[in-house]
């Protein structure tokens, strides 16, 4: 980094079971990444499924999620695999984890966001969690491609990532999951 844009720029959005806030950042950062970003997501310990109020609230929001799949971060971490730019750890159980070495030497920052598959409810209580995971994100994801990369060092982008990391939409913001 920086670097042209001959080819888009890889990330990897982990997180403990890639059923939920990796799958949703995955997604977000391919639509709004509008081709310069390739996002992938990936879990510690993957539950083997998305999880269904991720699909639904994804599909209501019109962000596309074809080939969404619960999958082992081993799968990137193997001879041959994806040499990733950036790598996000979305939850706090996977930041606190020995991930792989990845190849390429990726940026890396630790984007917490709750983890809306542990909601407890009514089915609108579970969605609701879904729909403030989805703001975070999408909040976040928006600023990071709004980044003039190809203009900063990697320090300099490594420094904003971790800035990004704690920007939470503001309460007035308009809501686009409503």
């Amino acid at each position: 980094m920086p670097q042209s844009q001959l080819r888009p720029l890889n990330v990897l959005f982990l997180c403990t079971g890639n059923s939920a806030r990796s799958i949703l950042a995955e997604s977000l950062l391919n639509h709004w990444g509008k081709g310069r970003f390739r996002a992938y997501s990936a879990g510690s310990f993957p539950t083997g499924r998305v999880n269904p109020l991720a699909l639904e609230l994804l599909a209501h929001m019109k962000i596309p999620a074809e080939g969404a799949r619960s999958k082992s971060w081993d799968e990137f971490a193997a001879t041959g695999a994806v040499e990733f730019d950036f790598v996000i750890t979305v939850c706090d159980k996977a930041a606190g984890e020995v991930c792989p070495i990845w190849p390429g030497q990726p940026i890396t920052a630790h984007w917490g966001v709750e983890d809306p598959a542990s909601a407890t409810g009514t089915d609108a209580q579970k969605m609701l969690a879904f729909r403030d995971a989805f703001r975070a994100l999408e909040h976040r994801i928006r600023i990071f491609v709004e980044l003039p990369l190809a203009a900063l060092d990697r320090l300099r982008i490594k420094q904003e990532l971790d800035r990004i990391g704690v920007q939470m939409p503001a309460a007035g913001d308009a809501d686009r999951t409503g």
